[in-house]
């Protein structure tokens, strides 16, 4: 009888400890360890029903003590993960402003570094050459606008050179 009452103690510590490997593998892949709590439970009361059987039956506990070791860690870092999920999951509503934030910056100093931009063109082609100047400035070009309107000339309308065609 005593033989039979060992060898079910053996048999719940190699569960105890197959169910706690398992349950420590899980535990550690990160989002995935969050369900490793119910297998972890399940490593706790095998391995606790066996050390009671191994405690009135004088069986060695050496498989069970690592069992229970094993799963409570395991357990200790599911709940780690579930409470780091709580934290995130509680500031999930500031993402969508401070992400909005931070494109509003960017465009802001994109906007900003284009109005302040001159551009310079020039094509230089047997002998002749064309040059072609623009600021993106808005000052600028509400000035070009009122002499437009006031009919006077803008200053950068002409050409440096006269471009006559080319007769066959």
């Amino acid at each position: 009888m005593e033989e039979v009452k060992s060898n079910s103690v053996n048999n719940l510590g190699i569960a105890a400890l197959i169910t706690g490997i398992i349950t420590f593998v899980l535990a550690v892949i990160p989002c995935v360890g969050v369900i490793a709590v119910i297998p972890g439970i399940i490593t706790i009361v095998l391995a606790s029903v066996g050390m009671s059987q191994a405690s009135r039956s004088d069986s060695p506990r050496g498989v069970l003590i690592a069992s229970l070791i094993i799963g409570v860690i395991a357990v200790m870092i599911s709940f780690s993960q579930i409470f780091i999920f709580a934290r995130l999951a509680g500031r999930h509503d500031k993402w969508p402003v401070d992400i909005q934030s931070i494109v509003d910056d960017a465009k802001k100093g994109v906007l900003k570094d284009m109005e302040d931009n001159n551009v310079s063109i020039k094509i230089e082609s047997n002998g002749q050459k064309v040059e072609i100047n623009t600021n993106a400035g808005k000052e600028d070009k509400v000035k070009q606008l009122e002499d437009l309107e006031s009919g006077k000339k803008a200053q950068n309308d002409t050409l440096k050179k006269e471009i006559k065609p080319v007769k066959k």
